[in-house]
């Protein structure tokens, strides 16, 4: 090994070790801080080990509404968002037109309009229009905004890889066009079905600027957590993400353990 190699190695293994604790760091405190007796969340003044925080957390009642809505919007969300992702990306992926584009342009660009433009002109629209206040209703209708835009994209991936002739073969032997719909096209999509939903509850459960700006007087856990900040942090927020990333880490770790288990050869 040349000296030019070792040095290469040396930046590549400092740039990975920076990099991991760029990441993971933050985490690390942050859960260290959620077992921390101190009244604000610290590590560095260290007044012993305790689990009161976890324990106050299910009698924090906005805690816990703010975590019931937060569901309640999200569950609304994926309700809304994979119909219309699944609908925009087959026509999309269906039409033949010179206006293609243009739609394409149009169904994407709520992703790229800043939320807080979508949660204010949300709120105003139905509230001017139909007389509907703001609430956990205009803030799930601004989420799936911009969320069935990402189910879309999802969906559009899938279908481009969809083998055209399967369809055709099934409208050839006499199905109808729905039980196409139902037999062929949405077992292909099944595993993207899947993957969208958990990414449309994510981005609902974390969202910020849309909700706040939509949800008027109510609240999401999200959005109590950002109004707490003004008054200073609880060691109760360091305990939500602690279990937070907790969850996750357990999910991930289901996950892989169901896909290795499913690669490996039957015996």
């Amino acid at each position: 090994m040349t000296g030019r190699t070792r040095l290469a190695d040396g930046v590549l293994t400092t740039y990975i070790i920076v990099f991991f604790l760029y990441l993971f760091l933050p985490l690390l405190l942050m859960s260290a801080a959620a077992f921390n007796a101190s009244d604000t969340p610290s590590v560095m003044l260290w007044k012993g080990w305790t689990l009161d925080w976890f324990r106050a957390l299910p009698h924090d009642e906005r805690m816990m509404q703010g975590l019931f809505n937060s569901i309640l919007v999200a569950l609304g969300v994926i309700s809304l968002s994979l119909p219309l992702g699944l609908s925009g990306a087959m026509i999309l992926t269906h039409l033949q037109s010179k206006f293609s584009g243009l739609l394409y342009t149009l169904l994407v660009s709520p992703i790229l309009t800043p939320g807080i433009i979508l949660g204010i002109t949300t709120m105003i629209f139905w509230r001017d229009m139909f007389g509907v206040q703001a609430g956990l209703f205009t803030a799930m209708i601004a989420q799936t905004s911009f969320i069935a835009s990402f189910c879309m994209l999802m969906f559009m991936a899938r279908l481009q890889r969809k083998n055209p002739s399967l369809e055709e073969a099934a409208l050839d032997l006499g199905a109808s066009p729905l039980l196409v719909f139902r037999r062929v096209t949405l077992p292909f999509l099944g595993p993207t079905i899947f993957t969208a939903t958990v990414v449309a509850f994510l981005q609902s459960f974390e969202n910020y600027n849309t909700t706040f700006f939509a949800i008027g007087g109510d609240h999401t856990l999200v959005t109590e957590i950002g109004s707490r900040m003004r008054f200073g942090l609880s060691p109760i927020i360091n305990a939500i993400g602690f279990i937070f990333m907790l969850l996750t880490i357990i999910a991930a770790l289901l996950y892989t353990l169901l896909k290795y288990r499913v690669r490996q050869p039957s015996t």
